[in-house]
């Protein structure tokens, strides 16, 4: 048989089985956004989910049950990425599955090498933005509501957070989608997304440091006697130096015990409890 006999078929086949519609692409990406994050096994991560994902799609795309499973197995191997950002993968993945089906010269090795080498860039611009930027800057704003007695506080961000995600991760599929492969490679490599993400940790960072001023509160009630009787207060003399410093010192030693023990959170917080105990009892803090 031909070439072009079998690419003949091939593009049959794939118009037999139906065009992809943007309805069958948003339900792929819904069961991944659901499922991302509680679905991962130890050993391939949040492959399963993503597999999971894409079973609509193979199903219209491949008629025949050992095609099916075949497409099946090459989504199940390892992948790990962030859940809003890494929805672009899923729609170039889902793009390279049409494309194959139409006749495309694309082999299992080149869906799997994509999906493989983006999901740490999204990984990283998805850390970057949505967990280190979106995430403590509803945090710092509801926080006051919250620590006046509002229920709001709690419960806003708890409406928004996923609001705000599933809106960013409905709009990456579908462009992953339109855009495909090489074009998303493209905008990884352009200066702009590098400039978002620096923008986007440097705002991140700045909530951290004004939410660790608003609620770290360290004073000393120790005061030193001078002379003709006279008493210099040790916390005037450090608000005077800086305001702020015994918390801004408080920080930077849970930080520096971060980078080097590694998140120790158990330790830590037990740490600060017998820390403030003790302090208390001896009238330092």
């Amino acid at each position: 048989m031909s070439s072009d006999v079998m690419q003949h078929e091939l593009v049959e086949r794939a118009r037999e089985s139906g065009a992809l519609t943007k309805a069958d692409i948003t339900k792929a990406w819904f069961i991944y956004w659901l499922g991302a994050e509680v679905s991962s096994s130890y050993e391939r991560l949040q492959s399963l989910i993503f597999c999971a994902s894409m079973t609509p799609i193979i199903k219209k795309l491949y008629p025949q049950k050992e095609e099916q499973v075949e497409a099946l197995k090459r989504h199940l191997n390892f992948f790990n990425s962030e859940q809003t950002f890494g929805a672009v993968i899923q729609g170039i993945s889902i793009a390279m599955e049409e494309q194959k089906t139409r006749g495309e010269p694309i082999n299992d090795s080149s869906i799997t090498g994509i999906k493989t080498g983006l999901m740490g860039p999204l990984a990283g611009m998805g850390d970057s933005i949505i967990w280190a930027a979106v995430m403590p800057l509803l945090i710092a704003i509801f926080i006051p509501f919250a620590a006046n007695g509002s229920a709001m506080g709690g419960i806003i961000p708890l409406i928004l957070y996923p609001a705000i995600t599933l809106a960013i991760s409905y709009g990456m599929v579908h462009k992953g989608y339109t855009l495909g492969r090489d074009s998303i490679i493209g905008l990884l490599q352009g200066g702009r997304i590098k400039e978002l993400i620096y923008g986007a940790n440097v705002l991140g960072l700045i909530m951290m440091g004004a939410l660790s001023a608003s609620y770290v509160k360290i004073t000393t009630p120790l005061k030193i006697s001078a002379l003709k009787g006279s008493e210099v207060v040790v916390q005037q003399i450090l608000d005077s130096i800086a305001p702020g410093l015994l918390p801004l010192a408080a920080v930077f030693a849970i930080y520096f015990y971060l980078v080097k023990k590694g998140p120790r959170y158990t330790t830590i917080l037990l740490s600060i409890v017998a820390l403030s105990i003790i302090s208390s009892l001896l009238g330092v803090l």
